[in-house]
């Protein structure tokens, strides 16, 4: 049998594509003198036909630095590439802004409980929730402001 079709048998046998299969060149003829699929089967447990390994790269460095980063280093100002903004999911800051002006609509209903009564507690609380204001400033000058 040829090389080449010997080449290919064992890539079939052993899974993987023909560039991965190696044959021994001293033994050479041996292969040459294999007919069938099970021959090379015989030369595969021989170790006359072998799968050469894959050359694949270490995760080993990317771990380290992973451990680093989750105790907060290699996160300085030169490994940020995206401004603040990009950097912190939206879902985030959207919480802390709802959050922040909650806190701030019950700040105004202590502070000034006319006021508040007068657009509505509810009301007002349905409208941050809807993203109505921009932030805290915006819905005290809407509170305490005449504007509607």
């Amino acid at each position: 049998m040829e090389l080449k079709k010997a080449k290919e048998l064992a890539a079939i046998i052993l899974k993987v594509g023909v560039g991965k299969i190696h044959i021994d060149p001293k033994q050479e003829k041996k292969v040459s003198e294999a007919m069938t699929k099970d021959d090379i089967r015989g030369l595969i447990a021989e170790r006359i036909i072998k799968k050469r390994q894959t050359n694949e790269q270490s995760k080993g460095r990317v771990r380290k630095a992973k451990e680093q980063r989750k105790k907060g280093r290699k996160r300085g100002q030169g490994k940020r590439k995206g401004t603040k903004k990009t950097r912190i999911e939206k879902k985030k800051t959207w919480m802390n802004k709802v959050r922040a002006q909650r806190r701030t609509l019950l700040e105004l209903k202590k502070d000034n409980p006319k006021a508040v009564e007068e657009k509505g507690y509810s009301n007002l609380y349905k409208k941050i929730k809807g993203g109505f204001f921009k932030g805290k400033k915006y819905l005290k000058d809407y509170v305490e402001g005449g504007k509607q």
